[in-house]
Parts: C-alpha cells; sequence; structure tokens
C-alpha cells in the first residue's frame, strides 16, 4: 500500500507553509498528498452559537483552497482531502499519522505549535505518532530546498539508537540530492561513572573525541552502503546534543532528531534534545520514532 504524506490544515500562515513543504516533498517522491483538518477552533468570522454543519463547511471550504493552490503548483499531484473527527483532535491526528507516510504540521516555535494542536495535543502527537512528524514554520518556502543545504540529522548512543532518523535523513536527502551531515555530540562523563572497561576503550581510541568519532563512523557505515550517490559530512563536537544541533540548524533545509519518548504523571513527553530544537529550529524540524 502506498502511504500519502499528510499535512495538518487549520487556516493558519504556519499550516500552509507545512502543505506546501509536504505537497514538494510528495512531489519528489512520487507519494499521493492528504490534507486534514480536526477540530476547531473557528474562524473570526464565526460565532461560538455556530452549528456544526456552519463550521463542517468552513473547514470543507479551506481544505478546497489549499487543494486548489497546490493543484496549480503541481498539476500532477494525487490530493485527497478529510475533515477529521473522533475521539478528540489529539486521537485524529494520530490515527492520520498512522496510516500515512509522515505527518507534516504547522509550528511556531518558541513553545507554540500551533491551531488545533496547541499544548498538551501537540505533545501526545509528536510523543505517541508510530509514523516521522514534520514541523514546519511561516517563513518556510521553496528556494531554502533549493540551496544545496544539507539535511541534518542528529546521532547519539549505539547504531541502533539512531536508525530510524538515518534512515529517514538519508531518503530525504536522495530525494533532494544534497548531502548528510551527521552530527554526533559529547561531553565529558563525570569520573565516577569511568570504568575499567571504558577506561580501555578510550585508550584504544586515542581520547574521548576520536572514540565519538569512531563511534559515528560505525552509525553511517550501514547507511553509506545502502545510499552510495548521498554525501555524507560528520560532524563530532563537544556540548549538549541540543546545543550543537541547534548550532548547526541555520545551514540546514531540515533537521532530522529521534525521539526519545518518557511517559510522566501529567502525560507523554519528548525528549529534551527534540524539545529543544522544537523550539528553536529555523529550519523545518522531523521528529522520528525510534522503531527498534
Amino acid at each position: 500500500m502506498t502511504r500519502p504524506i499528510t499535512a495538518g490544515v487549520d487556516g493558519s500562515p504556519e499550516s500552509a507553509a507545512a502543505a506546501a513543504w509536504a505537497a514538494r516533498e510528495a512531489v519528489r517522491r512520487g507519494l499521493p498528498l492528504r490534507l486534514v483538518h480536526v477540530g476547531e477552533p473557528a474562524p473570526d468570522s464565526l460565532t461560538l452559537a455556530a452549528d456544526e454543519s456552519a463550521l463542517t463547511q468552513w473547514a470543507g471550504d479551506l481544505l478546497a483552497d489549499v487543494e486548489h493552490e497546490i493543484a496549480e503548483r503541481h498539476p500532477g499531484l494525487a490530493v485527497t482531502t478529510d475533515v477529521l473527527d473522533g475521539d478528540g483532535p489529539a486521537q485524529a491526528l494520530l490515527a492520520a499519522a498512522r496510516d500515512g507516510e509522515s505527518l507534516v504540521l504547522g509550528s511556531r516555535g518558541h513553545g507554540v505549535i500551533v491551531g488545533f494542536i496547541v499544548g498538551s495535543v501537540g505533545q501526545q502527537v509528536i510523543a505517541k505518532a508510530e509514523r516521522p512528524v514534520v514541523l514546519v514554520r511561516a517563513a518556510d518556502a521553496a528556494p531554502s530546498e533549493a540551496s544545496a543545504r544539507d539535511v541534518i540529522v542528529g546521532q547519539e548512543g549505539e547504531p541502533e539508537d539512531s536508525a530510524a532518523a538515518m534512515e529517514f535523513a538519508f531518503t530525504t536527502a536522495q530525494a533532494r540530492g544534497v548531502a548528510v551531515r551527521a552530527v554526533r555530540a559529547w561531553s565529558l562523563p563525570p569520573v565516577f561513572s569511568y570504568s575499567p572497561s571504558s577506561f580501555a576503550l578510550l585508550d584504544d581510541a586515542g581520547g574521548m573525541e576520536p572514540y565519538e568519532r569512531k563511534a559515528l563512523g560505525a552509525a553511517l557505515a550501514p547507511w553509506r552502503e545502502r545510499f552510495p550517490d548521498v554525501p555524507v559530512r560528520e560532524h563530532v563536537e563537544i556540548g549538549s546534543a541540543g546545543q550543537v544541533l541547534l548550532s548547526a540548524a541555520p545551514d540546514a533545509q531540515l533537521l532530522v532528531v529521534g525521539r526519545r519518548a518518557r511517559r510522566t504523571a501529567i502525560g507523554s513527553r519528548i525528549g529534551s534534545v527534540a524539545h529543544a530544537v522544537l523550539h528553536h529550529a529555523p529550519c523545518p524540524v522531523a521528529v522520528i520514532p525510534n522503531t527498534g
């Protein structure tokens, strides 16, 4: 079954940019595009007393307008539209994500994901989605993808820990004809965390930074073999992963991070690295669930 790239549409400038990003990616990947709208709020022209049929009509008109605009830019692209309902916005979007290749949403950054995906809803979607979720700012446009800037991917831990993010980054870079820049951050651990075996590993590698470079090379090896036509740049730097990735983000056309979700007493939370880049990266950010 061919999965579509799905874009959430809510009438905001951010969601318009997300739909345009998703359409361009669908064309590059040879995939259909699905535009979805879910939930409220209603636009200013509708009052709180507006009935359900008026809201449904507004949503349908919104989707039709976006579909028409995309059809003018990409006349050969197959596009479908849906007004979603169900057990709430988060569950509807999670279902849409599950049925698609990826889910693309608008993001205002600095802690706010706009429209129907505000606060806990957005957090649930990003933390629980079974497929990649891409967040796009309102200022994003096609020229940023035509500048041959890299697709940047964060790598940490063992090779399998970042395999899903690596696959997404290399697949995207291949479709765009650009390089992958793989970034691995490292920091000095506290002395008490060392063990005789860790000292031996560091001695064999020649120190912390050579050790980290070797680990990044090992994580990249299978992807270099699978995608031999994709140029690869390796970046190893001391510092927190979030800070290192954000320092590289202004030169990226897409930033790809793995998702390390955890549950707390007040719901699901994404990892600190994904949290940092979602809030502050100027480029689109793809959050990839670890399928390992």
